[in-house]
């Protein structure tokens, strides 16, 4: 199943509060570390959609 980049992005969002409302340091900086991979990888599926439509159009152009 393919996640949507909205799905990252609230993840990576719901991580940055958990960092804010943590008690302890190494939970603060584990949170932080997940929000960092989360917003990663809606920065790449970004990226792919993003490519995925620029090759549909020249596709579309060329048929």
């Amino acid at each position: 199943m393919q996640q949507t980049v909205s799905f990252y992005l609230e993840q990576a969002a719901q991580c940055g509060r958990d960092a804010v409302s943590a008690a302890l340091p190494h939970q603060r900086e584990r949170a932080l570390r997940s929000q960092a991979a989360w917003q990663k990888l809606a920065d790449q599926r970004g990226a792919t959609q993003a490519e995925r439509l620029r090759i549909e159009n020249e596709k579309a152009e060329r048929a």
